[in-house]
């Protein structure tokens, strides 16, 4: 076993699309849950809440595609690092380690993804946690002024491909650590391991981190745009956990989610971003809270 695999975990390897293999690590028994990690994460992040949850669900924590441990295809397309296709990689896992319906929580990056797996695929996803995120569409219109410095790395990976890989793999433990740093609120949240973890595994995976990003500049908009076109909105119970973002960035964000969610919890928290490693019993204790709505 890994030195910093999930204790009591197995590890899998699925096949999910042409080329493309994810590594999960699947612990416990009980109803489904699946949980999507963040940037600049890996499945590791959600380390204390799978442990947690464990006692009472079967617990499925992989790496996204181009993350972690998973594999990285070559952007050939836009469609290649599209949430869709993410989303999709997602049921496809569950639905081959034998569930066909699942409680799904993401963080950040994962988020996203499980905001598009909620609204592609509602037959497969009960319900769904969301951890610090507006939906992309949402996040955009967000954005502007000098408060959007804040989020300076969405801009430099939207760029065409070439120089922001180029930026980023020259530096690469300074961009990755600089979010590890500035984005946690609780000191010792994230180990030395773990971080060292975290950094050497988005260094070996710049160019699918950066066309994940840019896909969310692209294609997961004009997705996004066609759903709110349509009325499309999350039919499941929903739970979402977000700092404060409205109050720097100007926004309302429960109602920018109500929008999406009609059946909607959301709570504003005062830890960091790295909710699940900052505040793991909170998370948990929302997981279960949701699955009993």
């Amino acid at each position: 076993m890994h030195p910093l695999s999930i204790p009591g975990f197995d590890v899998h390897r699925v096949r999910v699309d042409d080329g493309v293999t994810l590594e999960a690590e699947v612990g416990g028994s009980g109803p489904p849950v699946v949980l999507l990690h963040g940037f600049p994460q890996t499945r590791l992040m959600w380390r204390h809440v799978a442990a947690d949850l464990a006692a009472d669900h079967t617990v499925i924590c992989p790496d996204l595609r181009g993350y972690g441990a998973s594999d990285k295809p070559a952007e050939t397309g836009p469609e290649v690092y599209s949430k869709r296709t993410m989303a999709r990689d997602v049921v496809r896992l569950a639905t081959e380690l034998g569930h066909e319906r699942f409680i799904l929580a993401g963080h950040d990056r994962g988020a996203l993804v499980a905001f598009r797996a909620a609204l592609d695929h509602p037959e497969a996803v009960t319900r769904v946690l969301l951890l610090d995120i507006l939906a992309t569409l949402d996040m955009w219109d967000a954005m502007h002024g000098v408060s959007a410095a804040v989020g300076f790395h969405l801009y430099l990976m939207a760029q065409a491909p070439g120089l922001p890989e180029t930026m980023i793999r020259s530096s690469a433990d300074a961009f990755f650590g600089y979010f590890l740093d500035v984005w946690a609120n609780a000191p010792g949240a994230v180990p030395a391991a773990v971080r060292r973890h975290y950094l050497d595994s988005s260094a070996r995976a710049v160019p699918s981190i950066v066309a994940d990003y840019r896909a969310s500049a692209q294609i997961d908009v004009a997705h996004d745009s066609a759903d709110r076109e349509a009325a499309n909105r999350l039919a499941m119970p929903v739970t979402v956990l977000q700092q404060d973002w409205g109050a720097a960035l100007g926004y309302h964000a429960e109602g920018l989610w109500r929008a999406w969610a009609p059946d909607l919890r959301h709570r504003t928290v005062s830890c960091g971003h790295f909710m699940a490693e900052e505040d793991p019993k909170l998370v948990a204790a929302e997981i279960r809270a949701l699955a009993s709505r």
